[in-house]
């Protein structure tokens, strides 16, 4: 099924050719028309399935036909979790804004960042992506209004719920006109994804793209049993011996994640760490590092993977295992995405080889595991 028949306009289907998008996802093909058509959508569906374009590119028509509303009131609110993927969002929506016969102005707002720009670029905004605390900030300042959103979306619906922004959604959903399109999209289907459905959406079109083995088959995935006290030296090992030109590193900590690179530096392998407790200067100034590829090492948490997205990434370390099996899945599918293969390795202590089982099985897919002391 091609992009022109979902219904997209031809400027948009120029973009899309434009940026080598022949084809559209499993999400796309089943969230464009809904979207087009005013309806409400629960997408479920991995990291890298496409989720973003499938909103965006929908979201975009719709809104042309709303422009030359009120200055600072936004036509639609894209609500996330993280200031990355925050910056990753509104670059999809610029990308596809520049091919449109009308102009589109999307601002990404979030903090860590001075607050006085952002007001600023309040005017004449029509698509606004927010992380909640800033969102509601510029509204205390009278910098921003919500009475004429007619589309909210919840983008990593699953995160955000989890991080505690209940208190801030609900401060936010009290403003938004009850007249609206939602949309809702997460990587998991978790019971609180079940609730805030049951509360925000009015006889939804619901789209579910399990994650199922064949997702996972452009990942070459190994594992080495590695004791704690030796993960240090046998990451090393394995940066230098594959000769590591790009590689993404997960830690359970933030305190974790500064320890590997403290001892990835100290032994001249150039990497920065990227978590919650870096000022987003630091955040952003790596994260452009690792992506143009002038960074060799990254390392990083969970929740900052969210606005780390590579096409050709070619490896991921779990230094760490995560405590869910889904995080797992996520992690590892930062490589191995837009049908490019990539190596996913972890290392496992003793004391994880029975969470690792259980991932194994939650994943469908067996593990081949080498015992790390055949190697060194």
């Amino acid at each position: 099924m091609p992009f022109s028949s979902l219904g997209l306009s031809p400027a948009l289907l120029k973009a899309l050719a434009n940026q080598n998008f022949t084809v559209p996802t499993p999400i796309q093909q089943a969230a464009i028309p809904a979207i087009l058509d005013k309806k409400d959508v629960l997408g479920i569906a991995k990291t890298g399935s496409g989720k973003t374009a499938g909103y965006a590119l929908p979201l975009l028509m719709n809104v042309q036909q709303s422009l030359g509303l009120k200055n600072r009131h936004a036509n639609a609110l894209v609500l996330v979790p993280t200031r990355e993927l925050a910056e990753q969002v509104k670059n999809v929506f610029q990308t596809f804004t520049k091919a449109l016969p009308q102009p589109v102005k999307t601002l990404a707002v979030y903090g860590g960042v001075s607050i006085n720009p952002q007001m600023m670029g309040m005017q004449g905004v029509n698509i606004l992506v927010a992380t909640p605390g800033r969102l509601l900030e510029l509204i205390d300042s009278n910098a921003v209004h919500l009475s004429s959103i007619e589309t909210l979306v919840l983008d990593e619906a699953d995160k955000m719920l989890n991080l505690g922004f209940k208190e801030e959604l609900n401060k936010i959903l009290a403003l938004l006109p009850e007249k609206r399109q939602n949309l809702l999209f997460s990587a998991t289907l978790s019971p609180d994804i079940e609730n805030i459905n049951q509360i925000l959406l009015h006889d939804p079109v619901v789209i579910k793209i399990e994650a199922g083995e064949d997702t996972l088959d452009t990942i070459n995935q190994l594992a080495y049993i590695v004791s704690d006290e030796k993960k240090g030296p046998f990451l090393r090992y394995l940066i230098n011996h594959h000769e590591m030109k790009q590689v993404l590193v997960f830690t359970s900590s933030t305190h974790q994640a500064d320890a590997v690179v403290n001892k990835l530096r100290k032994n001249n392998i150039d990497a920065k760490a990227i978590h919650s407790k870096k000022s987003q200067g630091s955040r952003t100034e790596s994260l452009y590092l690792f992506k143009s590829g002038k960074l060799k090492v990254l390392v990083a948490t969970d929740l900052m993977a969210r606005g780390i997205d590579i096409n050709f990434l070619p490896f991921v370390i779990n230094y760490e295992l995560p405590r869910s099996p889904k995080d797992y899945v996520h992690r590892i599918g930062r490589t191995g995405r837009a049908e490019n293969p990539g190596d996913a390795i972890s290392l496992v202590s003793q004391n994880e080889l029975h969470h690792f089982e259980v991932i194994q099985k939650k994943m469908g897919k067996q593990v081949k595991m080498i015992d790390s002391e055949t190697m060194l």
